[in-house]
């Protein structure tokens, strides 16, 4: 780990402020990422800036009815509030099936949002990654691509985002808060918030330099039934191969994927073929989908845990 110098924040100003006078400073908070990242030196930060102390952990009703979750809320807390297991079940039950309890004590709401992608050869610094480093080539093309996105992929990268978070945070149209630099605040939408790789993969989300998130926002409770199913290669403490986040609704529902894109992957206009089963919403879900021989299987995984999903929900 290279060397860096540390400050704790006071503001949610204050901090995206001093990102700003610190070229490459990053924000910490849980770590639970970024320090193993460090660790590697595929990250390295001069600075770090401490967000901990700025209350920035609490969920509270909105006044149209919705949810506001700070961005320091830990995944433990999140998933086991009352009113999200009550009213946006499918979140709780996305974290619920991500990482281990020691993480999720630890992981925050905006760092689960932030995860960088675990592809091994990201992971492995003698291996060529436009991500890790921009213009080097993408060692998962034509390499071992089992965990690798079969929709919104380029030719510069093939990685997917790790997070069960940030799937059911699509499923239920969040928004993301933050601050900029200047003091100004901003709300993205969490369609907009991850960025597909296109030529450049290492610029991850439309965060501009120095911005910090400060919660995430969910829209008045959609009821209905609500799943989130993971497809792993083992029960626990692995990423999803694919993930399944449904709301079912009379006469419809909405559906995103995990583990085979670069963000969570949801198509509104394909949720219009609910009535006509799995195969006629994946048709239109994963239309264009460009498989390697290692992960062709996940079209027809993502059609039969679909499947498995609406019959579940069929049978209340």
């Amino acid at each position: 780990m290279k060397a860096f110098t540390y400050q704790r924040a006071t503001s949610s100003a204050d901090a995206a402020a001093a990102a700003m006078r610190a070229p490459g400073a990053k924000f910490i908070a849980g770590g639970t990422n970024l320090l193993d990242l460090m660790k590697l030196e595929i990250e390295t930060p001069g600075h770090l800036i401490d967000v901990n102390g700025l209350g920035l952990d609490k969920i509270e009703a909105t006044a149209d009815g919705g949810l506001r979750i700070g961005a320091l809320v830990r995944n433990t807390d999140l998933a086991s509030s009352e009113r999200v297991r009550r009213d946006y079940a499918v979140l709780s039950r996305a974290l619920l099936s991500g990482a281990s309890m020691q993480l999720r004590n630890k992981a925050t709401t905006a760092g689960n949002l932030l995860q960088r992608t675990r592809c091994p050869y990201f992971y492995d610094t003698n291996q060529p990654c436009n991500k890790r480093q921009p213009g080097s080539g993408c060692s998962a093309i034509g390499g071992f691509s089992r965990q690798h996105a079969i929709v919104g992929a380029s030719d510069a990268c093939i990685a997917t985002h790790p997070s069960d978070m940030a799937v059911a945070m699509r499923l239920l149209d969040a928004q993301v808060e933050t601050v900029r630099a200047n003091g100004a605040a901003r709300t993205i939408p969490i369609a907009d918030f991850h960025r597909l790789p296109g030529s450049t993969p290492h610029i991850e989300t439309v965060l501009e330099p120095g911005e910090l998130i400060t919660s995430v926002t969910l829209p008045k409770p959609l009821g209905g039934t609500h799943v989130y199913r993971k497809v792993r290669d083992r029960s626990s403490y692995a990423f999803a191969l694919v993930s399944v986040a449904a709301v079912i609704l009379p006469g419809g529902g909405r559906v995103a994927l995990g583990g085979v894109a670069h963000k969570p992957w949801r198509i509104e206009a394909a949720e219009q073929n609910m009535a006509g089963g799995a195969k006629a919403v994946v048709d239109q879900l994963l239309a264009g989908a460009k498989t390697t021989h290692d992960n062709a299987f996940k079209i027809l995984l993502v059609q039969r845990t679909l499947h498995a999903v609406l019959a579940d929900a069929k049978k209340g």
